[in-house]
Parts: structure tokens; sequence; C-alpha cells
């Protein structure tokens, strides 16, 4: 049943909600835009209940010390979390053993309650997690009167109570909570005698019971939402890192638009489909009572952002946003029996239910039923996901597909539209589409993929249905064009290239197009990672890069080398004479019997990709000391072509061969002395050399004789304007932490793109300028045939008119290549300066897998 919708508030409702995220509320500068947006607020005559997040980052340390038990020393953290709020404080004067040590001290003291079970429970974990919004909201409380604003602090538990669901778990009643958000004249008549300002926390709230509860994570949109639906707001303000909602993540598609009015309808469907900027369930409670939300950003308070109310401007049916969302786990139940039986589904959803498991997506036929579930928040662990299977069983055969994403295209009378998408959705033709659903409420049609496809597809899809300029006054600026002013000066150091621009464009008087690399910039990679404590040897994948100033610059440094062909062996052999065998680990795959005899001629450490080589030449192996590579059975990567574990992946020795690797390793005499997995390429989360390093170790019992883990490599470099740079402090404190679990093991990594990538450019003059429709190309003298990338994983490169470079760009352009193909894409959705025949334009991040892929392709060099 739809709840009844009440009017929207008057315009004489006293109060209005202005919510902060945590990487808001985390520098000194933005306290002062936060404290501006207030005092003008209260100038407008209204009262004002300011909502924000913990600090960024605690939570998620909060939320490890949760979930230990006693499996660490949670001491580190904690002083972490300490030392971060010690130095906000700092920064206004303020002392933070006065302002926190009350409320630091109810947190060590939970801490330690819960370390006497060791057995984290739901309870325990929300009242630990909580403590970040508590400790925040002191210290804001604290910054906002040092700077001469007078208000009242609210304990949020107070004012908002949880709605019990006996149908949800524990985990979910207790982490992803809701609540009640009817009006509330209690609240307002009690807020009504204070201060016109009130500081509260988001994400948190009491249950009956008076147990601190969690509304799930990003939570503090829900809140505000909450207490502006009870307070009767005339407006809520979300104010957050991004200046609104796009058609598009801007992380992944620097063209999106801004997007500057939708219905809540619309955004709803953004917000559940995978935009981060907004939680889904923070706009019900303002529909509901005809709240507008406005979503503002808070390091560039000058923008209008987005308004999201009843009305909107556009009626035709029209794609405003796509949107993809990972973690979807499929399920498809298969019967034929199901065909004609009356309640089958009841049945089967029964399932779901008694789980306490909610479904997303659904598509049906007569013999099969396929639904998606969302893992996100760890509401559908492990545990119950295998017991919902194991009840399905008894109905239907199951099939289970996870790590998928949803790609949905949104916007209102999405029918009308599916005519007009005919080309767009060709950009489907090389993907695996598991289940296609188009949304009953005519607002959005989604397709589940695998997730590894998600980025490209969307940059694909979005470069085909949302127009580069126009849009009337639904769509405002674009992603780069709203940041093209702040790019350069926003980078924590300015690239190489944009320092040596002068000596670039010197260059391309000689060699119209070129690969150039710089050394210092790959001095640095290098330093970032010998400094880790937690590693005991770096080697660099040679496929990456073969430049022989770059592998002896690379051996002066330290650095040790993967091979995984006799041809880089013999090259590294030509460059580095004398070279120490042992600084070399061959890891060849699917390679003839001739290169495992001639790596054991050459003294070589091999790695076995597979079990063939054992099980058909035992004899050669007899007596050797061998690496294993293992497939730990789930891959990660941009895209399915760098995606190096799973069993979609031809690489390694999956788990559940284990047992038949150790029968053979026995039979052939050899000895396990080193695992190796390498899960893909440009992972941005260090978590996953933890989890590559758990899986080792797990294998690693078999063998006794093993003594180094190999992470393998992967770690992804950034790529576009904001993107941030990978946590080498994190990676190094999450692989210190295993190896105080595992003292036994020493870890290697073998990373290719990360050390190189940056120091590398390609740049080549601009050819010639052609305008096709709405399409505008710039072409250049070289493409696809010296940079393949683009075009075989649809990797992302940034673009610049180096002539140009402190010109104002002012056209959206597609870069292209010589090559007849149409695949000859560097980059599209570019925005540029004008620009002429003769400019010199250069492509970054082109140190790792360019030159060496490169081909004479239609016979160009």
């Amino acid at each position: 049943m739809t709840p009844r919708e009440s009017s929207p508030p008057s315009d004489q409702s006293s109060w209005v909600v202005l919510k902060f995220g945590g990487t808001s509320i985390s520098s000194a500068g933005n306290w002062q835009t936060i404290a501006s947006q207030i005092q003008a607020g209260v100038k407008s005559g209204k009262q004002v209940m300011v909502v924000h997040s913990a600090l960024a980052e605690v939570s998620n340390q909060l939320e490890l010390i949760a979930d230990a038990g006693n499996e660490f020393d949670p001491e580190p953290l904690l002083e972490k979390v300490w030392q971060q709020h010690r130095n906000l404080a700092g920064e206004f004067d303020l002392d933070a053993d006065v302002v926190l040590a009350s409320a630091f001290e109810d947190l060590k003291r939970d801490v330690a309650k819960s370390r006497v079970t060791g057995a984290t429970q739901p309870r325990t974990h929300a009242q630990i997690v909580a403590h970040g919004e508590l400790l925040a909201t002191r210290l804001g409380h604290a910054i906002l009167r040092s700077m001469g604003i007078e208000l009242d602090w609210l304990d949020a538990r107070s004012a908002l109570q949880s709605e019990q669901n006996d149908m949800r778990s524990d985990l979910q009643n207790y982490v992803s909570a809701t609540c009640s958000f009817d009006p509330d004249q209690s609240l307002m008549q009690k807020l009504a005698n204070g201060a016109d300002i009130v500081l509260t926390q988001g994400f948190i709230a009491s249950n009956a019971l008076g147990e601190t509860v969690l509304l799930g994570r990003e939570g503090s949109d829900t809140t505000a939402a909450y207490l502006a639906a009870k307070l009767q707001a005339e407006r809520v303000e979300i104010w957050t890192d991004v200046p609104g909602m796009f058609s598009a993540d801007p992380r992944l598609v620097p063209s999106a638009r801004l997007l500057n009015m939708i219905s809540y309808e619309e955004a709803q469907e953004l917000a559940s489909t995978g935009s981060k900027v907004l939680h889904p369930r923070s706009i019900s409670p303002l529909r509901q009572h005809g709240i507008p939300l406005l979503i503002r950003c808070t390091s560039m308070p000058e923008l209008p952002g987005t308004r999201i109310s009843r009305a909107s401007d556009d009626s035709e049916p029209q794609v405003k946003g796509l949107s993809t969302r990972s973690g979807a786990i499929l399920i498809s139940m298969q019967s034929a029996a199901m065909w004609h039986e009356v309640g089958f589904l009841a049945d089967a959803f029964a399932c779901f239910r008694t789980h306490g498991v909610s479904v997303d997506l659904v598509s049906t036929s007569e013999t099969n039923v396929t639904v998606t579930i969302d893992a996100a928040d760890d509401l559908a662990p492990g545990e119950v996901l295998q017991s919902l299977i194991t009840d399905l069983e008894q109905l239907c055969r199951v099939r289970v597909v996870e790590d998928c994403a949803v790609v949905s295209l949104v916007g209102q009378k999405i029918r009308a539209i599916l005519p007009r998408l005919g080309p767009a959705l060709s950009a489907f033709e090389d993907e695996n589409i598991h289940l296609v659903s188009q949304a009953s409420n005519n607002l959005n049609l989604s397709f589940v993929i695998d997730a590894e496809q998600a980025p490209r597809l969307l940059q694909k899809l979005h470069s085909s249905i949302i127009r580069s300029d126009g849009g009337g006054t639904l769509f405002g600026p674009s992603w780069e064009q709203i940041t093209q002013g702040k790019r350069i000066d926003s980078r924590v150091a300015s690239p190489w290239w944009l320092d040596r621009r002068e000596q670039l464009l010197k260059l391309t008087d000689v060699e119209s197009s070129a690969y150039v690399y710089d050394l210092a910039t790959l001095r640095r990679s290098v330093a970032g990672l010998k400094k880790m404590k937690s590693i005991d040897r770096v080697l660099y994948a040679v496929k990456a890069n073969t430049n022989p100033s770059v592998i002896r610059e690379l051996a002066a440094q330290g650095v040790d080398f993967d091979c995984v062909s006799p041809g880089e062996v013999r090259e590294l052999e030509r460059l580095l004479p004398g070279l120490d065998r042992q600084r070399i680990l061959f890891t060849p795959n699917f390679a003839p019997r001739s290169e495992y005899e001639w790596s054991a001629e050459q003294g070589l450490q091999l790695t076995l990709d597979n079990l063939y080589p054992l099980q058909a030449w035992p004899e050669l192996f007899d007596g050797q000391k061998l690496f294993i590579r293992i497939d730990p059975g789930k891959g990660r990567g941009h895209h399915e072509h760098v995606v190096t574990g799973g069993n979609h992946s031809k690489f390694g020795v999956p788990l559940f061969e284990v047992d038949e690797l150790e029968r053979l390793v026995n039979k052939a005499n050899a000895t396990v002395i080193g695992l190796h997995t390498h899960a893909g390429s440009g992972i941005l989360d260090p978590e996953n050399w933890n989890s590559v390093a758990e899986s080792l170790a797990q294998v690693a019992g078999r063998f006794p004789d093993v003594e180094v883990l190999d992470l393998g490599g992967g770690i992804g470099v950034p790529e576009k304007s904001g993107d941030e740079e990978f946590d080498l402090a994190k990676f190094d404190e999450l692989l210190s932490a295993f190896r105080a679990r595992h003292p036994q093991f020493r870890l290697w990594i073998e990373p290719g793109r990360f050390l190189v990538a940056q120091a590398g450019v390609l740049i080549s003059k601009v050819t010639q300028l052609k305008g096709k429709g709405d399409f505008q190309y710039v072409g250049i003298g070289t493409g696809m045939n010296s940079l393949i990338r683009p075009a075989l994983y649809g990797a992302y490169h940034e673009i610049v008119n180096l002539s140009r470079i402190d010109e104002k760009a002012m056209q959206t352009v597609t870069v292209v290549g010589p090559i007849c193909e149409s695949g000859d894409k560097l980059g599209s959705d570019r925005l540029f300066p004008k620009t002429l025949e003769g400019d010199v334009i250069l492509i970054a991040n082109t140190g790792a897998y360019g030159r060496v892929m490169a081909s004479q392709y239609n016979l160009r060099d």
C-alpha cells in the first residue's frame, strides 16, 4: 500500500535540516562552509538542525574493532581514531582531552566489554560503531562554539526510535534499522524551547529497549530525512563531496552531467540502483511529506546543486541517469514442475522471507525464476545465503552467480524510450547478460552482468545516450566542466608531464608521435613499495614495459623480475649482463614442455600454473623446488581481459584441485616452497591482497615447506581527475597484521603497471578535425596501433591538449587515430579547448602495456 502523501510543509515552516558527511567535517576549511551555511539559515529566520556523520574512515576502523573479537589488539586502531579527532581539534586550538575524553572513555569501555565474550553480536557491533558519530558531534559542537555559534547538542537516539520487524534478522534490526517519521509534536515542542541551532548525529537511533541501533551505511542521509519529516521542515540540504546527482558516476564517467532537478521517483530509482550520492531510504520520508531535498557540495558551495521535489520541469520521456550497483547475487531457480504449478512462486519466496533476504529484481518463465539479492552491508552473509539455497533446493534446481553488477537506465516513461535506445544497446554485444528487468513503475531498465564489465559498459552507454550538451533545464555542466579549473590545482603533486611541458612540446619537432618516460616518477613508485615493512621482495612484471632504461633503472633500485617467457629472460640478460638468476621468477602459462626443460637448465625459480605439467611430465620436476600459482576462486579487475582469477580465467590451480595438486607434487618428488596468485589488474582496494594472503595461507597448510606467499600485482593507479592514489599505508597495515598472524611466511608482490604506468606518456600531433552531427572528432597521428588498451579493455587514459593546457575547455570531443577500424578511439567525450591541426595531444598513464603491445597494423609505425 502506498503511503498517503501529505501536503508540502508551509513556507512558514520554522526548520531547515543540513546534513554533512564524513569528508565534509574532516577538514578545518570545510567547517568554515558549514558555519556560513548555518548562519545563512538562521539569518533567513529559520531554526537549523545540523546532522553530521563520523569523521572520514572512523566508522571503518570501528567496524574492524567491533567485528574482530579477540583476534587482534584494538589499541592501535583506537589510537588512530583518537589521533584523528585530536588533530582536527588542534586546528581550532581545542583541547581534545577536555572536549572528548569522557566520550572516548565510553568507547574504550564498550570495546573492553565486547572482548570479554570474544564473539561479536549485532547489538555490540552497533554500540561500538555508533561512537564514531557521538565523538564527531561532540567535537563539532565544540568547533562551532569556538567560531562564535551558540547551539544545542542532541542525542539522536532520544529523537529516533527504530521499528522492530520480526521478519528481519537481528543483524538487520541492529545495523540497518528503520524508524517511523510521522510529524512529532513533542519533539517540535522540546526543540522550540532551546537554541535556534541544534546539532545531532546521523546514522544512529535507539530501539524500544533503549539500545543503540544503526541505520545502515550512509544512514546519515536517512537521519536527516527522518528528522525533517518529524519537524515538518521547509527543506533538507545534503552537503557532500560532489555538487549533486549526475547522469552517471563521475568517477567512472567524467563526462557525466549534473542533474539540475529531478523528481523524488527518479532520485529514488537512481539511489536504489547504485548512485552513491544519496541513501535510497532517505527519499521516502521526504516524498511522503513533500519536503524538497537539495544536494550541495561542501567544497564548492557556490554551485546550486541538484533539487529533488515533486515537480520536475521535464515530462518528456528521457534517460536522465545511468547507474551501476555492484555486490548483486543472482539466484536462478529451474524446474519443469513449476509450469502451471499453483503456489510455486509463493513457496519459493517464502524461503526468502524465512531467511530475511530481500529480493531486488525478478524475471520469470514457464520453467525458471531468476532473482537478484543485494549483498551490500553484509545483510545476506554466507551462512544465510547457504541456508536459503538449501531450502530452495527442496523445490527446484538452484544456480548462484556471485559478484554481479546491475546497470540501470533511469528516466520517466522508460517504455516510451525503448525504440530510441536500439543503437545504444549494441554496447551489450560482447557482454554476458544474466537478467534483464524493466521496472513496473516505468522508471528503469536494468541489466545484470558480471561485475568486472560494469565500468566499461557504463562509459559506453553514457556516451551513446546522454547528450554532451543541451538538454534544456534538466542537465547542467559535466563533471569535467565543473572541475576543469580545479583539476590541475587539486593534484597532490603536479604530474611530471605538466612540469616538463616545454620539453615534451619540443620533442614533437623530432618525432610527431612518441612514448616518453620519466625515470624520477619511476623511482618514486619504487620507493613507495620498498619502504613497506610487510613486503620482503618486489618483483617487476617485465611484460609491462621492456624499455632498456626502465629495466636498468628498476634493477639499480633493487627490484627483481617476474618473467613469463624465455624471451623476457634473454632480454634481461642482454640488458643486465651478469644478472643473478635468483633475481628472476619464471612463470610460464600454457607453454610447451621445452620451456620447462629450459627453465631447469637455466636454474630459474619456476612457477607452475596448472596441474598438466605435473600430470604429463612429472620427471621434469624430480627434486625441484617449485612455486605453484593458485586460483583463489574470484578474480578482480577493471575488465574481463585483465581478471586473472575465477573459473572464467585460464590462470592458476583452482582450490578444488588442491588435493590432486598435493598428490601429484608428492608423486613427482617435488617440493612446494612458494604459493602465488594474481587476482587481476587495476584493483584499488588494499583489502584484496589481505584476502588473497589468507587464501594462500590456508592452501599452505597442505605444503609444510612453503616459505613464500607471492601476492601478485594488479595495484591500480589514478586514471581520472579526482581519483585517489592507492593507499599504500593501509596496504602495509593490512599485510603487517597478516604477518603478525602468520609469521612463518615471507611476502612478495609483483607489480608491473603500478611501477611504470604513471611514468609514461604518449604524445602525438593533431592531424585533422571533424564534426559529424552531435559528435566532434580530433584525429591524431597514431591510434590503436600504438595504444590498444582503450579498444581492448575499455581502459581510460587522461588526454589533454598539451599545446593549450592553460586554455578553457569549451567542447566535448572524441580522440581518434588513423587506423581503419571503428574501434580506433583513444578517448570518448573528452572536454577540450578549441583545438587546431598541429597541436600536441598527450595521453597519460601509458608507461605500462603501451609500447609493448603496439603493432604495425595498417603497416603504420
